[in-house]
């Protein structure tokens, strides 16, 4: 069961994607033109994007993948786009909406479901890769840890996952990107030391079935994340 810490912050999550920055979200995944500091988080994000899909199959038909915080639907595209039967869901009703929107048309042999929700429901049964793109960043280590212990029980090969590496550089960012309009922040993130949350899969009991696998940064401009693999042994 979900604890409460990561129930509230869910809770906080969806009322920024909903409501706060709908708008600039919409912009920020699409191709009109932006300020320099989205620029910076739309040019990082693409490349964590491709990041991750170069650590899945090039042929994923057959595989069902769930794309855990889908937002707009782009990475659920490139997945549909290799044959995958993907399951992209968002806390975010709008979000979801506008991904639906967007991926109208066919988007390749595979397909794409999106559902509004948990990515930690039950409900949507086993899958065969798991694609969790910046949708853990806002919650704390425990909290993330236990959330990849959920979906690691109904994955069969492979989860890639981001987290927010706790380095200087992107402590500064962060103070320094409170002096900019509500508009231009992005909801809180926890940053972790990467030695700590390796720590922190390596010692769980529940995740004694699985191995870390690659690992990379992308830092570019106002965009700092880090991809990281988890795999079945």
């Amino acid at each position: 069961m979900p604890s409460t810490t990561y129930l509230e912050r869910r809770g906080e999550l969806l009322t920024y994607f909903d409501r706060t920055a709908v708008e600039a979200w919409k912009r920020l995944t699409s191709d009109a033109p932006v300020g320099r500091i989205r620029a910076t988080v739309r040019a990082g994000r693409e490349r964590m994007r491709r990041t991750l899909c170069g650590w899945l199959p090039d042929d994923l038909r057959g595989r069902r993948v769930l794309d855990a915080g889908c937002g707009t639907g782009a990475m659920s595209v490139e997945l549909a786009a290799r044959g995958a039967e993907v399951v992209a869901i968002d806390l975010s009703p709008t979000l979801v909406g506008l991904a639906r929107e967007r991926c109208a048309m066919p988007t390749g042999p595979g397909r794409i479901d999106f559902r509004v929700g948990d990515m930690l429901d039950p409900a949507l049964g086993m899958f065969d890769h798991i694609v969790a793109m910046d949708s853990l960043i806002h919650y704390r280590a425990p909290d993330m840890v236990r959330a990849l212990v959920a979906l690691a029980a109904r994955t069969r090969d492979s989860m890639v996952v981001t987290f927010a590496p706790r380095t200087l550089p992107l402590a500064v960012m962060h103070a320094v990107g409170r002096a900019f309009p509500r508009g231009d922040r992005a909801p809180a993130i926890e940053p972790v030391a990467p030695t700590r949350l390796t720590r922190l899969l390596a010692d769980d009991p529940d995740l004694k079935a699985w191995r870390l696998g690659r690992s990379e940064r992308v830092a570019h401009g106002f965009y700092t994340s880090q991809g990281l693999e988890l795999r079945r042994a």
